[in-house]
């Protein structure tokens, strides 16, 4: 059985979609997986089980990358085209079964939209695939002992909380619980390290951003007790890597991108829903729901 899945370009919405394959996978143990996505997310699938091939959409002019797709694709007959990008390229394949997610915003939490593609509800949570070798990269980075991950960056700059109020939390966090260490987490390239260049120079932080895999940043967050971050992509790995996740959100809708997991939750700045400014969010609000999460995680811990 050959199963197409064609998932998102931004890392936030491939996360949320992985939920929805690790469901094929559990209930279909005699298929072989192909996944398109774009070049951000190619990392999050280079461990998952039973991937036969992986293609990276690099968008083009003119929508062409669609085209492009149908070019690699339309040779194989497939059991099951699954395509939550909502576009017309699954009607153009031989397939035995389509199952096209509608395209364009629309009002309720992202990860339930992926689970109607396939009528489950509750829709399934988003996980993450890592191997032997990346947990060793993890153990490396973080040593031993316990850790707080931050993830002060966004792709978009109204969704950043200011990075010395991260500071501050972390002076708060830091008071509650001695013994743990802050890891920063951040993507590539020199505007993000530049971003979180305040916390980078905290007394004894650990720099676990800007040079990880995917894989091996989940690894990481696997073994943190807390993450904070604002909405993005990262805040959506470490809630499926199952790490106890504050997500931070401004203008973006915590209704649609909350992050999903087992242990999250979240705290929105004041104001009408997606015009909120990120800068009405206070310190003392965010270090009073995380303390809660962070304590609720060592007492599971030690149960």
């Amino acid at each position: 059985m050959r199963i197409l899945f064609i998932t998102a370009t931004r890392l936030g919405d491939a996360v949320l979609s992985t939920g929805l394959l690790d469901h094929l996978i559990r209930t279909r143990p005699d298929a072989r997986f192909t996944v398109a996505c774009g070049p951000v997310a190619a990392g999050l699938f280079e461990r998952m089980p039973r991937l036969e091939r992986l293609i990276v959409m690099t968008k083009r002019r003119h929508d062409r990358h669609w085209l492009d797709l149908w070019r690699v694709c339309v040779g194989q007959r497939w059991d099951m085209v699954i395509d939550l990008r909502g576009s017309m390229t699954g009607y153009f394949l031989r397939a035995r079964t389509r199952r096209i997610m509608r395209g364009g915003r629309r009002s309720g939490a992202r990860v339930a939209h992926v689970g109607e593609v396939l009528g489950l509800n509750p829709p399934p949570m988003p996980v993450v695939w890592t191997d032997e070798a990346d947990r060793a990269v993890a153990c490396d980075v973080l040593g031993d002992g316990p850790v707080i991950a931050f993830g002060p960056t966004a792709n978009w700059e109204g969704k950043v909380w200011p990075a010395e109020r991260f500071v501050a939390l972390w002076h708060v966090l830091q008071h509650a619980f001695p013994d743990h260490r802050l890891a920063v987490l951040y993507g590539p390239g020199e505007t993000e390290r530049a971003m979180v260049a305040p916390l980078l120079a905290i007394e004894d932080a650990i720099d676990a951003g800007g040079r990880f895999s995917l894989a091996q940043t989940a690894a990481m967050l696997e073994r943190c007790d807390l993450f904070v971050g604002n909405d993005s992509g990262l805040m959506h790995l470490a809630a499926a890597a199952g790490t106890p996740t504050l997500g931070l959100f401004g203008p973006s809708r915590a209704s649609e991108y909350a992050p999903s997991g087992q242990r999250t939750a979240w705290v929105v700045a004041p104001g009408p829903e997606g015009e909120a400014p990120i800068a009405g969010l206070n310190i003392e609000v965010v270090a009073q729901e995380a303390l809660v999460l962070l304590g609720a995680s060592r007492a599971e811990a030690t149960a």
